[in-house]
């Protein structure tokens, strides 16, 4: 078996999503082949071996520093990273990377792996840096070598070797940081750019990666125009007058913003202002730039610079077309060929951190809707570009066609993005390979690629006809693996996280070397449910709605992606153990015959409810999870509480809301609820799942927006009501004949107030009785007024610090725990709840140690994206992911051999 160091996180601005796509390919690598090896980079740069519950972090800034080692105010208010501690002697940095693993030096990788998956971004990780660290110490290493990664991050370069190559460009033009800072009329250089380049133009840094630093400008207005340049340039000024009419919110807003790596110029920075303490000093900590800012002794501008900042500025020539991004791979004769190119279609004027990793904010349809002349046109810019740059192994091109059908290319990177739902694997999906299978190839592919360099060549050499005899081996066996159907998708507004859990838990399950999924979309209604077994193509598509547009299995397929598959017919016969299907119809009765057990990765209704279960049940197909009726009762918040009370459990005063009564007496039920509830109060859904439609609501007219938006009779959200509860753009808010209001839960008191998650896991002793392992619960920190579904369920989004900080005390703490812990143990008794699951609480904590668990919600089937709380709580408990899906499935198998008095002794004890 080939051991693979994942290398992640590193010390670019696209450090979290790095983290994330590392975590990605370790739980994609194929372990019958691989055993992943999880080689952390901080941003200071030092090499570190995690201990592995570390790499199962929703972001780096829940464990690294170690909350213990930075302020919890500042770790509240600010994104903190390890150089935000400042300059650290080496004892004292030594001691923080001790709290996570163990540093390693460059001169040990050859003994702790074979070879090197990069997932590093941006600069010293696609640049060239760690490529030439890698060769330097003999170690083979995925994708480009070190002349097109250096080629492949800087734009400058690109444009002038383009240029030559006959590719079409837009006008542009090149400012240095020396001659913006001392231009005696900024005004004029401005006047220049347009004159040089025209409007709309696009302002961007030349050395980043993912948008970064890039803005649009479609105006001449001054201020606009100089602001984007010092954002190209990781540059902030701020003028005092403007400092001091803000108020302490929109000041603590502004210091996190601005040092946040995805949108601002991140830490540390310089500070310049003549008479200012600060003026030519270098600043580390957020907390104390506003400290800076919120001294007395500067007047004037204040400018603010990132140490890592541009030494140029580019600007182009707006393009106007249609957005594509197209991977262009290569063969295992070195013939490049690219793959089905991506529309993007955009919420903005431009593709940035945000929109490339957030979903719902932009979408991805593959292949672009354009006739198959233009397809194999971008197909045809995109190969030549890949090898008039040298790329070699893998590279993802993004560009525009125009109307005229003109094809722009620009910004080639060496790095995708390895998402599970990014570029890389969206387009690998539609030749048939899912994640495990494509890095599989690109690892093949890569130390193919090595052995061409002369150096350490028989060592490659051993390793490739190692692995090409690996997966000769792996296509004679067949056979023998479980057969899991994941259900994903639904109806509900949280039918796009179902389909991240789902995808999230196929994955795992295809790397386990175990099981073998199967994906299954659910869509219809209430009355009906429709279940389609869909390929890794149409599984991998943007969201759940674009799935669902996929699925009639008459639909013509692109013609350019018949083509493309016949041309990359010699991966998929390698590499693809079933062919590509198209999305086909089945029964509940079907599914039986398909599948021995089920994993549910729904959310909401329907899954939460118990439905899908009882259909289960009657075709006698294990799942995972509660069953029918402790669904029915954990789905419906109102009933969930009504006997949580009833049993002594403290829970939220509250009540329901009816769309009739409402309807005829609006004024009546206001003020019924006024009477019995004072603002701010929350109001939510009765029975759908977290996060969805949850909100405070702080005073009549919200209360009274809320209820026309959930009881609305058409799709379309009211804007004015819409705007004044503060809803995101293309934000989901369900219909509902009912909802529900409850207090406002607040400290009332005690000495420490925190919200947190609690995850649970249930197995069976040797006399076949449940019992309950209850995970040491997360704390919660919400950027808002509630926490949001990207919060709880999206890589880099939320805070969760596992375990949650009840007391700075170590008895304390476990004392308190146990206290928080034995109550979800009793709310999930008293709800029978089975599987696994997630509660969500407040908790109060007293002077004398007591912990007073108030209960907000239930989650019979908690989200499973690879971001999500419950994993980092398994793995403190022991179980990596696999294993923590392993145990969640191996309960439904043994309760479904229990209910048909199958189960052994010999079962209970394995």
């Amino acid at each position: 078996m080939i051991k693979v160091g994942v290398f992640f996180g590193g010390m670019s601005r696209e450090r979290e999503i790095s983290f994330a796509g590392g975590r990605t390919v370790i739980d994609n690598l194929d372990k019958e082949l691989f055993e992943p090896v999880p080689i952390f980079v901080d941003s200071l740069g030092n090499f570190i071996l995690p201990d592995w519950q570390y790499v199962y972090k929703g972001t780096i800034r829940d464990f690294y520093p170690p909350l213990d080692h930075a302020d919890a105010g500042g770790a509240s208010q600010f994104q903190l990273y390890i150089e935000n501690l400042g300059r650290l002697s080496p004892e004292a940095l030594q001691i923080i990377i001790r709290s996570i693993g163990r540093r390693i030096e460059p001169s040990e990788f050859s003994s702790l792996f074979d070879f090197a998956f990069l997932t590093l971004h941006g600069p010293y990780g696609e640049d060239g840096n760690i490529q030439g660290l890698l060769e330097w110490y003999g170690i083979p290493y995925s994708g480009a070598g070190i002349l097109p990664s250096a080629i492949g991050i800087n734009k400058l370069l690109q444009r002038d070797l383009m240029q030559r190559a006959g590719f079409r460009r837009p006008r542009h033009h090149e400012i240095s940081r020396e001659s913006w800072q001392t231009a005696p009329n900024r005004n004029f250089v401005i006047k220049h750019a347009l004159i040089q380049v025209g409007l709309p133009m696009v302002v961007k840094s030349p050395a980043q990666g993912s948008s970064i630093g890039v803005t649009v400008i479609h105006t001449s207005n001054e201020k606009e125009i100089t602001d984007a340049i010092n954002r190209s340039f990781f540059i902030r000024e701020v003028e005092k007058a403007d400092w001091q009419r803000m108020g302490d919110f929109e000041r603590v807003a502004y210091v996190r913003s601005l040092t946040d790596i995805r949108e601002g110029i991140g830490m540390p920075v310089m500070l310049f202002c003549k008479g200012s303490t600060y003026d030519g000093r270098a600043i580390y900590h957020p907390g104390k730039l506003l400290s800076a800012l919120n001294a007395n002794d500067w007047n004037g501008t204040m400018r603010i610079e990132s140490t890592e900042g541009e030494n140029s500025v580019l600007f182009e020539s707006f393009i106007k077309g249609r957005e594509f991004s197209c991977i262009v791979i290569q063969l295992e004769n070195g013939q490049p060929i690219a793959l089905p190119p991506t529309e993007i279609i955009k919420t903005g004027s431009v593709y940035d951190y945000r929109s490339k990793y957030l979903p719902g904010i932009s979408r991805k349809v593959t292949p672009i809707d354009l006739p198959a002349e233009q397809i194999n046109q971008i197909k045809e810019q995109c190969t030549k570009l890949f090898e008039d740059l040298h790329f070699n192994v893998y590279a993802r091109i993004d560009g525009f066609i125009n109307e005229r059908g003109e094809v722009f290319l620009n910004d080639p990177n060496t790095t995708s993005g390895m998402l599970p739902s990014s570029f890389f694997f969206h387009q690998a999906a539609e030749i048939g390979l899912n994640p495990s299978t494509f890095l599989t190839y690109i690892i093949r592919t890569s130390l193919s690629e090595r052995a061409k360099s002369g150096k350490h060549i028989h060592k490659t050499i051993g390793l490739l006809n190692t692995l090409d005899q690996s997966i000769a081996d792996q296509k004679t066996r067949s056979g023998g693996k479980t057969r899991v159907g994941v259900i994903m998708g639904g109806y509900s507004s949280e039918r796009h996280i179902s389909v991240e859990s789902g995808r999230n838990i196929y994955e795992k399950l295809a790397g386990s070397g175990k099981y073998e999924p199967f994906p299954i979309f659910l869509t219809g209604n209430e009355i009906r449910h429709d279940l389609y077994l869909i390929p890794v193509n149409v599984m991998l598509k943007d969201n759940a709605d674009d799935i669902k547009e996929k699925l009639d299995g008459r639909a013509r397929v692109h013609p350019a992606l018949l083509q493309i598959r016949e041309e990359a017919s010699s991966v998929t016969e390698k590499y693809v153990h079933h062919p590509l299907e198209r999305a086909r119809k089945i029964t509940y009765k079907e599914l039986s015959t398909l599948v021995d057990s089920v994993f549910i990765a729904l959310h909401g209704r329907p899954g939460e409810d118990g439905v899908v279960q009882e259909k289960l049940e009657r075709y006698g197909i294990p799942y995972n999870g509660s069953g029918p009726e402790s669904s029915r009762i954990t789905i419906n918040k109102y009933e969930t509480n009504e006997l949580l009370g009833s049993r002594g459990i403290s829970v939220a005063r509250h009540t329901s809301v009816f769309a009739k009564e409402w309807n005829a007496d609006k004024a009546g039920c206001i003020a019924s609820l006024e009477k019995e509830y004072t603002y701010p109060i929350i109001a939510k859904p009765l029975d759908d799942g977290c996060s969805s439609a949850v909100k405070k609501i702080n005073n009549r007219e919200e209360l009274e927006a809320f209820a026309e938006l959930i009881f609305r009779k058409v799709g379309r959200l009211e804007p004015a009501a819409a705007k004044l509860l503060n809803l995101r753009e293309n934000e989901e808010f369900p219909f509902k004949d009912r909802f529900m209001v409850e207090t406002l839960i607040s400290r009332e008191g005690a000495s420490h107030f925190l919200e947190i998650t609690g995850g649970l896991l249930t197995k069976y002793d040797k006399a076949g009785k449940r019992v309950y392992e209850v995970f040491e619960p997360s704390e919660t920190l919400a950027s808002g007024e509630v926490l949001s579904l990207e919060e709880k369920f999206l890589a880099g989004e939320g805070q969760n610090i596992t375990p949650a900080r009840f007391a700075a005390d170590k008895n304390a703490q476990k004392k308190i725990s146990e206290q928080v812990r034995a109550t979800l143990k009793t709310v999930a008794e008293i709800l029978d709840v089975e599987g696994y699951a997630r509660i969500d609480a407040f908790v109060r904590i007293f002077p004398d140690n007591r912990a007073e668990t108030i209960i907000i919600e239930v989650n019979s089937l908690p989200g499973m994206t690879p971001a999500t709380v419950i994993f980092h709580q398994a793995a403190i408990a022991g179980y990596r992911p696999d294993k923590f899906i392993d145990a969640i499935l191996d309960y439904g198998l043994k309760r479904s051999r229990q209910g048909t008095k199958q189960v052994s002794a010999e079962d209970m004890q394995d």
